[in-house]
Parts: C-alpha cells; structure tokens; sequence
C-alpha cells in the first residue's frame, strides 16, 4: 500500500466529473487500499479517487469513532437510489479544504447502490454521519465540494484563503545567509 498525495482546493481536477469504473480488479482494489491508508493517515472520514487525482468514481469511508475496529467501506460507482425528506445538518470538513469547516444540510437518511470489493453489486442504507459522509464523497465525483453548499459570501471567503497559502508554500523560501 502507498499513502497518495491529497489535492487541494482550487486545484481545477477537483472540479472534474469522475468516469464509471469497468469493474472491480486487482488495479482498482490496490488503488481502494492506497485511498484508505491515505486517508486514515491525513487523518480523515472520507475519500474520493478525484481528491488523490484519480477521476475515477470510486470512494472509501470508515466514520469508526477512536477505540472503534476500523469499519471500512469501499465503494465503486456509488450511485444514491433513496434520500429521506428529513435533513440533517453537519459541521463538514475536507481533505481536500484543510483547516476549514462548514455547516451542510443534506438527507439524513440514505439507500446507495455501489461496486463491492468483488465487483458484486451491493446496497446499503445508512443514517448520521454515515449518510452525511457518503453524500459528501459522493460529491467529489461530481466536482462538487462541500463549500458548495454554502454562501458565495463563506465560499469564496473560504476559497480565498486556500489559495493565498497555496501561493505562500509556492514561495522560495530565503535563508538569512542570502
């Protein structure tokens, strides 16, 4: 397993809609495998193939709380069949957005159809974070952030600063020898 570089935003590939997946190989398992091993060394919830650079729509998830098992969820082609009418709000993050939060509302109650590790078509319903965290990944493969939920005003604000430390880690850094 490899820990894959994170992008963040405003990297335009973030913005890109993600391809199906053919089926669920040895490739598309080692990459599942790299994703999560990134993700839970980041440490984050969630994962997005489009997030490492890969447009491709495959997602990993594990919400288990500290001194839980790991409870990995490993999903190809995620495609949402059901919502609920109720909503749920969240205080969202991102990898992809470090450092910067948001509340979201989105369904709090959802029935997902995916690719398993096997390629064996599954479904799942999940509620709380679950469904929050699922939604959000689901997201990425759309080109779609978090923050696109929000204002324009908390968006852009958000965006702005991203990239203004974007540009300072670009910078050349001087020694005090120069």
């Amino acid at each position: 397993m490899a820990k894959l570089p994170i992008l963040t935003a405003p990297d335009p590939r973030l913005k890109q809609k993600a391809t199906p997946v053919e089926r669920v190989d040895d490739e598309v398992r080692r990459l599942m495998d790299d994703m999560l091993e990134t993700m839970y060394a980041a440490p984050g919830i969630g994962l997005a193939a489009p997030q490492v650079g890969v447009l491709k729509r495959l997602i990993v998830v594990d919400v288990a709380r500290d001194g839980e098992p790991p409870a990995p969820y490993q999903l190809a082609n995620p495609e949402i069949l059901w919502v609920s009418d109720e909503d749920a709000g969240y205080e969202e993050g991102c990898l992809s957005l470090p450092d910067h939060y948001g509340e979201v509302m989105r369904p709090a109650n959802i029935r997902v159809r995916y690719l398993d590790r096997q390629n064996e078509i599954r479904e799942l319903e999940a509620d709380g974070i679950l469904a929050t965290c699922i939604q959000h990944e689901i997201d990425h493969l759309d080109g779609i952030l978090f923050v696109d939920h929000m204002s324009a005003l908390k968006r852009n604000m958000i965006l702005r600063k991203l990239l203004k430390a974007k540009k300072q880690q670009a910078l050349p850094a001087y020694s005090a020898a120069s």
